[in-house]
């Protein structure tokens, strides 16, 4: 996503943390887990409100960073 503003602020790697996993910066959840959780069915209103350290903004930054990563990579299917 060119000239995305919210990924680069919003989601980091950090070896210490989930094995350096990209999680949303300043906790401990990884953009495969919000994937996850809207994947199920979950709205992004329920992930902030089930996930207070979360909003609506980390959310969305997690769904640019994953679309970033697999526009980069071909995947097998």
């Amino acid at each position: 996503m060119a000239g995305s503003i919210r990924t680069p602020q919003r989601i980091t790697m950090d070896p210490s943390i989930r094995f350096g996993k990209p999680t949303v910066f300043g906790t401990r959840i990884s953009v495969a887990d919000i994937l996850g959780w809207l994947a199920a069915g979950m709205s992004i209103a329920e992930i902030v409100q089930d996930y207070p350290d979360l909003d609506s903004d980390a959310v969305y930054a997690a769904l640019e960073y994953a679309a970033s990563a697999t526009d980069s990579r071909r995947i097998a299917v």
